[in-house]
């Protein structure tokens, strides 16, 4: 679905302005400091962009899920200092009531501290847009959920995106939206029942479907494998024979594994074998694809212009089951650097795996979201950005 949304210059003059900017302050805390600033740094650039143009900015977050209720340990104050730092400015903090202070930066208390805004409260939406003059969303993160901070403000300033969602939305139109073909895509991780929108919205996109991990071993039982002990969702079978039906329809080439790598155990470092599909004993557990897969695999990657990632191809938290997880992401990298293929990838456990196999600085675009990233995937709206057109 075509994402259309406004940016901070078509906002026109922001001197003497106020910007109400949704930012993901979600961080890691450890002993009451950040952890990881990466979404810190994702702030700056609208931050600057705004300031720069003489305007002031206010911060709405949510941090966890308090559901409505003030519960402190989930304030965003202890975030505060370390977001001071990554914008190189004083940052103010105060409660949506307040009176605010003249910092150019000001941080307003978790949004979820108010019952209204996963409510998506009217009343709460007016608070946040009493704030300032325009709204800026630069949180795709949230932009799958119609909260009184991501979607019912926007309906009462002017607004667009920020400078981080603007460059996240444009890589996900490259990406699906008008890609450059051919259009590969990895879709792995244990269940076929979490993704199975993906999968039936990437069939009509995409030129070549790879499927990995746990949920490759439910197709291969629709086929008439034996998989074993595998992790296999066996109900499912004939929703993937549909899924394998449709994809021929819209002349999507699906990859499975024609060779996989077995254990007795789930354990790293387990005793195993590469063996092919008709060689599964009862008692093995196919934890990776195999060594011949991954050579097919990295020919297609190779034969394609654009490539979406999701999932991981294996186990690759378990030594050797990360093989083919870590060579087609090498190989992905490899191409990326060599201009040869653009490569967009989110979600969590994905993003482990290409840090894992060295290749996530290579990528054109890592989506940090996970369910915003799985939702557009699923070539479902998201509220949040559909608000911004």
């Amino acid at each position: 679905m075509k994402m259309t949304f406004k940016r901070i210059a078509d906002l026109g003059d922001l001197t003497g302005k106020t910007a109400v900017v949704r930012v993901d302050l979600n961080v890691p805390m450890a002993e009451g400091s950040v952890a990881d600033d990466t979404r810190l740094k994702a702030v700056k650039p609208t931050v600057d962009a705004v300031i720069s143009a003489e305007g002031r900015v206010i911060l709405l977050a949510h941090y966890g899920r308090p559901k409505g209720q003030v519960v402190p340990e989930m304030s965003l104050k202890p975030i505060v200092p370390a977001l001071a730092r990554v914008l190189g400015r004083d940052v103010g903090f105060y409660g949506l009531d307040e009176p605010k202070g003249n910092e150019a930066v000001i941080v307003i208390e978790n949004t979820r501290f108010h019952a209204g805004e996963e409510a998506n409260d009217p009343t709460l939406a007016a608070a946040f847009a009493g704030l300032g003059d325009v709204y800026i969303n630069d949180a795709f993160s949230a932009a799958h959920r119609a909260h009184a901070s991501t979607e019912g403000v926007a309906k009462l300033l002017p607004c667009a995106a920020g400078e981080t969602m603007g460059a996240e939305l444009q890589a996900l139109e490259n990406a699906l939206g008008a890609p450059v073909k051919p259009v590969a895509a990895v879709v792995g991780g244990a269940k076929v029942s979490s993704k199975l929108a993906v999968l039936e919205n990437l069939v009509e996109k995409v030129d070549h479907l790879i499927i990995g991990g746990g949920m490759a071993n439910t197709f291969l039982f629709a086929q008439g494998y034996d998989v074993g002990a595998s992790l296999c969702e066996k109900d499912l079978r004939d929703t993937a024979l549909v899924i394998l039906e449709n994809a021929k329809t819209h002349g999507c080439a699906v990859h499975l594994p024609t060779d996989v790598v077995v254990a007795k155990e789930f354990k790293a470092h387990a005793e195993n074998r590469a063996v092919g599909l008709t060689e599964v004993d009862a008692d093995d557990m196919i934890l990776d694809a195999g060594p011949e897969t991954v050579k097919a695999l990295v020919s297609v990657l190779e034969s394609a212009k654009t490539l979406v990632w999701n999932g991981p191809m294996g186990a690759f938290e378990m030594e050797p089951f990360d093989m083919a997880t870590v060579a087609l992401a090498q190989a992905a990298a490899r191409l990326t650097d060599e201009g040869k293929l653009l490569t967009v990838a989110g979600g969590g456990d994905t993003v482990a795996a290409l840090a894992h196999a060295g290749a996530k600085d290579s990528f054109t675009h890592i989506s940090t979201a996970g369910g915003a990233f799985l939702e557009w995937m699923e070539g479902r709206e998201l509220p949040g950005v559909a608000a911004l057109g």
